[in-house]
C-alpha cells in the first residue's frame, strides 16, 4: 500500500515545497499510484451494481479505466476539501471508521488494520491541527489520505461481493459531490477552466456567511476560532451519508435514498447561502474579543 502511494505522495510533497507542480502533473501522479495499485494490490473496480455497466466492466480496459478514474478522482477530492483546520482530517476519520466497521463485519482484517492505523495517525495529526493549527496536511498529506481511502474502498468492494458497490459511493459522497459540483460550477456556470482555483467552495461560503464575526473588528485569534468552527458544519453534513452507509452497507435501496438525500441537502444549502436565504438557526456569531495590547520593550532597559 505504501509502495503504491509513493507517486502521489511525492507529487504532493513537491508541490508543497516548490509550488510549481501543475494540477495536471499531480493528477498524473494519482493515476500512476492507482495503476500500481491495480497490479500490486489487485484493486480493480469490477462492479458498480448497475447491470449494464457491470457487463461492460467484464472487459479489462473498461475496468482499468474506471478504476484509474475513481481512485485518482477521490484522491484529488480530499485535497479539494482540505481548506480549514481539521476539515479533511475529521472527515477522513469518519470514513476510515466506517470502513473499519464494515471490514470487521466481513472479517477483512487487512482493511480493518489499515483503517485503524490511519485513524490513529490522523488523530495524532489533529492534535496539532485543530482547533489551532501548528501544522498542516499540505497537498502531500491530503493526497496520501485520499489515495489510501480510495484503495481501501476499492479493495472492500472487490474482495467482498456482499458489500454493495453503492456503499463506496455513499460513504465518500461529500468530497465527490464537492468535486463534481465544483467542476460544473467552474466549467459551465463561470466558463473558466475546471482546475482553476476559486474561493466559493461550500466550506468557504460557510466560513464567510454562516460563522459570522458579529459586526465588530476581527482579531487574528478570533479569525482562527472562526476557521475552526467551520469544520463541524461539514462533519455533520458528512454524517448524513456516513452513518446510513455504515449500518446499511448491504441495502441498495437505503444507500440510494441516502445519496439522493445528501445531494439534495448539499445543493439546497449551497443555493441558500449564495442567495442569502440561510435559516437563522444555522448562523453562529463569534463573541467579541479585544486583542491584548502589545507590551513595549524600553529602548534602554535598566540594568
Amino acid at each position: 500500500m505504501l509502495l503504491c502511494a509513493t507517486p502521489v505522495l511525492l507529487g504532493g510533497v513537491l508541490e508543497d515545497l516548490t509550488k510549481h507542480v501543475s494540477p495536471t502533473a499531480r493528477l498524473l501522479c494519482a493515476i500512476a499510484s492507482a495503476a500500481v495499485g491495480v497490479f500490486v494490490l489487485r484493486a480493480v473496480v469490477g462492479r458498480v451494481d448497475l447491470p449494464l455497466i457491470d457487463h461492460l466492466l467484464k472487459f479489462w480496459p473498461v475496468a482499468l479505466g474506471l478504476t484509474l478514474l475513481m481512485v485518482s478522482g477521490l484522491t484529488n477530492a480530499i485535497n479539494i476539501i482540505d481548506g480549514f483546520n481539521g476539515l479533511a482530517g475529521g472527515f477522513a476519520i469518519l470514513v476510515f471508521g466506517s470502513l473499519g466497521l464494515v471490514a470487521h463485519q466481513v472479517d477483512d482484517w487487512l482493511i480493518l488494520s489499515i483503517s485503524l492505523t490511519m485513524i490513529g495517525a490522523i488523530m495524532g495529526f489533529l492534535i496539532w491541527n485543530y482547533p489551532f493549527a501548528s501544522i498542516f496536511l499540505g497537498d502531500g498529506g491530503a493526497y496520501f489520505i485520499g489515495f489510501i481511502m480510495a484503495e481501501l474502498v476499492v479493495l472492500l468492494i472487490t474482495r467482498h461481493p456482499s458489500v454493495s458497490a453503492w456503499y463506496a459511493a455513499v460513504v465518500t459522497i461529500y468530497p465527490v459531490c464537492e468535486t463534481v459540483f465544483t467542476i460544473y460550477r467552474r466549467r459551465f456556470v463561470r466558463g473558466c477552466a475546471a482546475g482553476k482555483p476559486d474561493g466559493i467552495h461550500l466550506h468557504t461560503l460557510i466560513f464567510r456567511r454562516l460563522v459570522r464575526r458579529g459586526g465588530h473588528p476581527e482579531t487574528p485569534r478570533q479569525r482562527t476560532r472562526r476557521n475552526a468552527r467551520t469544520s463541524p458544519y461539514l462533519w455533520l453534513i458528512s454524517l448524513i451519508a456516513v452513518v446510513p452507509a455504515t449500518f446499511f452497507w448491504q441495502n441498495e435501496v437505503v444507500l440510494t435514498a441516502t445519496a439522493i438525500t445528501f445531494i439534495a441537502v448539499y445543493v439546497w444549502l449551497y443555493i441558500s447561502i449564495v442567495k442569502f436565504r440561510t435559516p437563522r438557526w444555522l448562523v453562529t456569531y463569534m463573541p467579541h474579543e479585544v486583542e491584548p495590547p502589545a507590551t513595549e520593550t524600553p529602548t534602554n532597559p535598566p540594568c
